[in-house]
């Protein structure tokens, strides 16, 4: 075992009285050891109470729950998990609820700190959010731009308020203290992730609205937990 993986086991171990503390009462006889289950798969299903996140995970049709610090997961996800520590018949006194298996880890595995491409809000790709058949007109005034343009003059438009008209494909409320909009209007290619569109906002439209935001521009933003963009809006103002 090299120095750092004992390390790690040695402070998981110790911290474990304090995650029985959070969560309720710790099971007799304990549980297996970390890393004996894969953490990861499709998160189908999320809560957070008293500072940490339950998420279930299902992987080749089975599913495991899962325990971290609380963090922003969204559902449809693909994450890894650090390995962890199972725990049989374990009560959460905040969900009030019994967990016939639970495992504790100390949140996301390093591997999933960028999903771009695969399942992040608005990475490249558009895994999360495939092509419609959209048509959208673009917006009016000097500092309009279709969801394409902004993608290509994602550079020259960095830290710059643009106006986007679109069709809202997806809505993800309340996430780290914002509402995650995809806007597609029908330019970009979906297969380069060039037809969708993120904005952060706190306004919450519905998916199927046609709306405009007004935000400004941000290239290769990283907000952590997962969350990265080759090109986002933020603080936008939408207006149906």
């Amino acid at each position: 075992m090299n120095v750092v993986r004992k390390l790690f086991l040695t402070l998981f171990f110790a911290a474990l009285p304090v995650y029985a503390l959070a969560f309720g009462n710790m099971p007799a006889g304990g549980g297996t050891p970390p890393g004996s289950v894969p953490l990861a798969g499709k998160v189908v299903e999320t809560h957070s109470s008293g500072g940490y996140t339950y998420i279930c995970l299902e992987k080749d049709g089975k599913q495991v729950w899962a325990a971290i610090p609380e963090s922003p997961v969204e559902r449809g996800r693909e994450i890894s998990l650090k390995p962890g520590m199972e725990m049989k018949n374990f009560a959460s006194k905040g969900l009030n609820r019994t967990f016939e298996s639970i495992y504790f880890s100390e949140g996301l595995a390093v591997q999933t700190a960028s999903t771009e491409g695969k399942s992040s809000h608005g990475s490249q790709g558009g895994v999360v959010t495939p092509s419609e058949k959209i048509a959208v007109a673009k917006a009016a005034g000097p500092n309009a731009y279709t969801v394409t343009e902004i993608h290509q003059q994602k550079g020259k438009l960095d830290g710059k308020t643009v106006a986007v008209r679109g069709k809202v494909t997806k809505v993800s409320s309340g996430i780290m203290g914002k509402n995650w909009i995809h806007l597609q209007d029908g330019s970009g290619d979906a297969k380069k992730g060039t037809h969708d569109l993120t904005v952060t906002s706190q306004d919450l439209p519905a998916t199927g609205d046609v709306v405009t935001a007004s935000g400004t521009v941000r290239k290769d933003k990283d907000f952590g937990g997962g969350y990265k963009y080759s090109v986002v809006i933020e603080d936008g103002a939408i207006k149906h």
